[in-house]
């Protein structure tokens, strides 16, 4: 079962989190570049806030965006603004799921995400959380992969497993922590099982195309299977 109400409220400790981070910057940092290919840290934030206002989107049942192109508008035309405007932004936007999310509702009913994915509704509140958590990590602002709560880096690695294993192209593989916890993904492509171990920050940065992507992890001789971008 998803405890999506224990979820809000680790969605807010991230929220906070988030905004605590981003608030110790300056305008100039803004607009630096983000660890994430051509974006800047504006660009980082911005789409955080879309991200908050397309989940209400989906929990009012409504299209996540209007369109892809929108969405990349949107978050363009965000990026250069100041850091005063870029947290008041985070805040109201933060707010405004939180409403939402505050509307009696069937939480197990079925929503669509982008691109036609779905889901339960009682998910939602983990999706933003994961929003918070990595993007804080590509803010580059001293958050790091082995600073991600316990309890999200165990569920984020079990929620990629999942992701992937329908996935064209990917070798059936184990993924396997240094604590013993085990996760299986891929198996869409011909070839020998691979079983990829290794700290479970490390794997989450693997598996999310995060941090050195693998680097080092243990693969028994065999090579690390590439992933396509999230």
């Amino acid at each position: 079962m998803i405890d999506y109400v224990r979820d809000l409220a680790s969605v807010h400790e991230a929220t906070e989190r988030f905004l605590s981070a981003a608030g110790a910057l300056d305008d100039a940092a803004v607009t630096a570049p983000s660890r994430l290919p051509g974006w800047t840290r504006g660009h980082v934030m911005a789409h955080v806030a879309r991200n908050a206002d397309a989940l209400v989107n989906v929990l009012a049942g409504r299209p996540m965006y209007a369109t892809a192109e929108a969405r990349d508008e949107d978050i363009e035309k965000g990026a250069g603004r100041s850091l005063a405007e870029h947290l008041a932004d985070l805040r109201d936007s933060a707010e405004r799921l939180r409403a939402q999310a505050a509307v009696p509702a069937d939480w197990d009913r079925t929503i669509t995400m982008r691109n036609g994915v779905t889901d339960k509704a009682a998910r939602v509140p983990f999706r933003r959380w994961i929003e918070l958590e990595l993007h804080l990590v590509d803010l580059g602002v001293g958050y790091e992969l082995r600073d991600l709560p316990e309890e999200f880096t165990g569920r984020e690695i079990g929620f990629l497993a999942e992701r992937w294993s329908t996935r064209p192209g990917i070798p059936a593989v184990t993924v396997v922590a240094d604590d013993g916890r085990r996760w299986h993904t891929g198996g869409t492509a011909e070839g020998a099982p691979v079983t990829v171990s290794g700290p479970p920050a490390d794997l989450l940065g693997w598996l999310a195309g995060r941090g050195d992507k693998g680097a080092a992890l243990g693969t028994a001789g065999a090579p690390l299977p590439a992933l396509p971008p999230l």
